[in-house]
């Protein structure tokens, strides 16, 4: 039973490291998107915008798929219950990414800047939604929700959207969108790259409030004992971590060193994911009502060979797709600048110039 119990543990540890995978490089894109109708000035910088993410956005979705693929494998029953419990939840989140992925396609179709603007703004809510349910979904999960004796949640959206989880998702919008800031700050240059370097200043100030609020409220609201949870310390000094980071991305971006920032922001997801992992543990559904109403990992666990065989199946084929993502954000790290010949303010009606890049600065 040990290697069993040990390969629960390590497919939730690598569950959760999928999720802080995923949130960190959508969360940029969703950052980018969030802020880009406020700091574009023109149609050549929403462009430019959309391009500093337009080669990644939709390999960084991977990770999502990656993610709902290892939970439904590996913790069948886990997947089964969110599905059951949080599906107007996640519905929404799907139509918002789907709404988000169609925008990037359509916004170019038609040379007309009523249907761009509108397209920009389906963007704009189809990042909107999954920054802030994400946040408010895995909230939900650390606080724990009122489950029934046989493991399942019938409060249906609206009680899901507790003061403690609304809290959650505003943190989460206001860190993505000091993420994508920061990103796009280090995307870019001139005037563009100096208006998102303010955005992201000013998303860094609420998102250390913010964080912080959650942090000390979750530790504060406490839950029902677990028997083998993890101390109550170990997520709280992982928050601790987190709103540090934050802090420290707000000071570094305010002087201009947005390769550190960006850092900075990377490592106060992974700490914000880890908090959330570790709080959760050993449950994969937790209960805020009666402990024993939670769902564990050793019973939402597949079979033993099953996760045998997706470990050596990780193991073989996980290098392949990081190697391969990592060359991808390699042949585009150049920074896009403003085409000379692209005025100020564009002609009414007047198609926008293609952004052009040059190597990135070092702006570490």
């Amino acid at each position: 039973m040990a290697p069993f119990a040990d390969l629960n543990t390590t497919w939730f540890a690598l569950i959760g490291l999928l999720w802080a995978g995923y949130l960190f490089l959508e969360g940029f894109d969703f950052g980018v998107c969030i802020v880009a109708p406020f700091v574009a000035a023109d149609e050549t910088e929403r462009r430019m915008c959309l391009n500093t993410i337009g080669p990644v956005w939709d390999g960084n979705e991977v990770w999502l798929l990656t993610a709902g693929g290892a939970t439904f494998a590996a913790f069948p029953l886990w997947y089964a219950r969110l599905f059951n419990g949080f599906y107007l939840a996640l519905f929404l989140i799907l139509l918002a990414l789907i709404v988000r992925g169609v925008s990037f396609e359509f916004r170019a179709k038609v040379d007309n800047p009523t249907w761009r603007r509108a397209w920009e703004w389906a963007n704009f809510g189809g990042s909107l939604v999954p920054a802030i349910v994400w946040g408010a979904a895995f909230t939900d999960l650390v606080h724990g929700v009122p489950l029934s004796p046989d493991g399942r949640y019938y409060g249906g959206l609206i009680g899901l959207l507790h003061p403690i989880a609304l809290a959650g998702g505003l943190a989460s919008l206001a860190l993505f969108a000091l993420h994508g800031s920061v990103f796009l700050s280090l995307k870019t240059t001139g005037a563009l790259s100096a208006r998102a370097q303010r955005a992201a200043v000013l998303s860094g100030l609420a998102a250390s409030v913010l964080v912080a609020a959650v942090v000390v409220w979750v530790a504060a609201a406490g839950r029902p004992a677990v028997a083998g949870s993890v101390p109550g310390a170990l997520p709280l000094v992982l928050g601790v971590i987190a709103i540090v980071a934050v802090v420290l991305s707000t000071l570094l971006i305010a002087r201009g060193r947005e390769g550190w920032s960006f850092l900075a922001t990377g490592a106060a997801i992974l700490m914000v994911m880890g908090a959330v992992f570790s709080r959760m543990f050993p449950a994969v559904l937790p209960a805020s009502n009666r402990a024993a109403n939670g769902l564990t990992i050793a019973a939402a666990a597949s079979q033993h060979n099953t996760l045998l065989v997706m470990t050596v199946v990780a193991a073989i084929f996980t290098p392949f797709v990081l190697a391969y993502q990592g060359w991808t954000y390699w042949v585009f790290r150049q920074r896009l600048t403003r085409p000379e010949s692209s005025p100020t303010v564009p002609t009414a009606g007047a198609p926008a110039s293609v952004a052009t890049a040059k190597p990135a600065v070092g702006s570490a």
